[in-house]
């Protein structure tokens, strides 16, 4: 049996967005800048699909701009803010995605941004009054902090923090990848100024997703070269992506609280069952349903002499997991958010994370896997 339970890297695309795409790559060839009918079918393809996730979302079409994923989206907003807004300051966390912490770092050294990292408890929450303390000082900021951590789930309060920047004038860019298609948003009521997405993440096509501009924002062009995306981002549109993006969309939100209850069901299973397997289990990040992303959870396990093999024998045994503490993926170091939230990194750590295509019989196998790993001692 092969168990797939690394959702939060990437996820299965729906049948119904595979579809879609053939029938996009088989019938619609048009570039949408040309003129003429082929071309003007695929234009219509490419706002349809704006319109449709604009309208989820509950913002204005012209606010959402394609793009090849929620990488290049982190991109766009922290560049945005530095070299079109004003921006002279950047605060954030040191656990945030690499697209927005090596992307913050570059920043501060080309343009002598200053960067604030913010402290974090055991759980990777920041601390809102000092936050307020540093927007009280009068200096043009952005404000980069992820709606939820990609590793430990703790969810931001991402209405809190979009209000005291506003109270206080700073741009707020928050980066929503693990969280698009997952929870609701209404982007009239947040108002917020960027936030991003890969379609990826919610059974959709990789190489796409999108950046939410807020209009007050005024942000110029991205990428030169063409008039593509209102010229905001120049170089021709991927049609069947951005189509099964749309649809993915359209699947995410037809009975959200539905997969939700599911989903979370799920990790609230697996966590009751790990603690039954072990006397010395932890979790780390936020765990409750209100507090953490529902489709991950992140499990720091008893020691052992031959930690490092965990995700290796896992995998051997078609469970498909990741990991972060030990250097088991054959990456220089361990991860940046165990680290920042000073986990022990002696323990052996595994992120599951889950999609609406898991089941609890997989689960269960997993757990049966995970025990058979302990038993043998690794």
């Amino acid at each position: 049996m092969n168990v797939y339970l690394d959702n939060a890297a990437t996820t299965p695309m729906a049948p119904e967005v595979v579809d879609s795409m053939i029938a996009v790559l088989s019938q619609h060839f048009g570039n949408p800048s040309s003129t003429h009918s082929f071309g003007r079918q695929a234009k219509a393809l490419i706002e349809n699909s704006r319109r449709y996730i604009a309208q989820l979302l509950n913002c204005a079409p012209s606010e959402l701009i394609f793009t090849s994923g929620g990488t290049e989206a982190d991109n766009m907003a922290i560049h945005a803010a530095v070299t079109q807004l004003g921006v002279k300051r950047i605060i954030t966390t040191s656990i945030e995605h690499h697209a927005v912490v090596h992307t913050v770092e570059s920043r501060q050294h080309n343009d002598a941004i200053d960067v604030v990292f913010l402290n974090l408890d055991q759980k990777g929450n920041i601390d809102l009054m000092e936050l307020e303390g540093l927007l009280n000082h009068n200096v043009p900021t952005l404000v980069s902090l992820m709606h939820a951590n990609n590793e430990i789930a703790t969810l931001l309060p991402l209405s809190d923090v979009a209000k005291m920047c506003r109270k206080y004038g700073a741009f707020f860019h928050s980066d929503t990848v693990q969280t698009m298609g997952h929870y609701q948003f209404d982007l009239k009521a947040l108002d917020i100024d960027f936030i991003t997405c890969a379609a990826h993440k919610f059974h959709g096509p990789k190489g796409v997703g999108f950046l939410y501009v807020n209009k007050n924002a005024r942000a110029n062009s991205f990428i030169h070269g063409g008039s593509q995306e209102r010229g905001l981002r120049g170089g021709t549109e991927n049609i069947a992506g951005i189509v099964g993006l749309a649809k993915a969309m359209e699947l995410a939100y037809e009975d959200l609280s539905k997969h939700q209850k599911h989903v979370w069901g799920l990790k609230s299973y697996m966590m009751d069952q790990l603690q039954g397997l072990f006397a010395d289990v932890a979790f780390l990040g936020e765990t409750s349903f209100e507090k953490s992303l529902y489709t991950v959870l992140n499990v720091s396990l008893p020691q052992s002499e031959k930690a490092g093999l965990l995700l290796f024998t896992l995998d051997l045994k078609g469970v498909a997991v990741s990991g972060g503490s030990a250097c088991t993926s054959g990456a220089a170091k361990g991860s940046h958010v165990l680290e920042g939230i000073k986990a022990n990194a002696s323990r052996p750590n595994a992120r599951f994370s889950f999609s609406r295509y898991t089941t609890k019989k997989e689960i269960d196998y997993a757990l049966k896997q995970l025990e058979e790993v302990y038993q043998k001692n690794l």
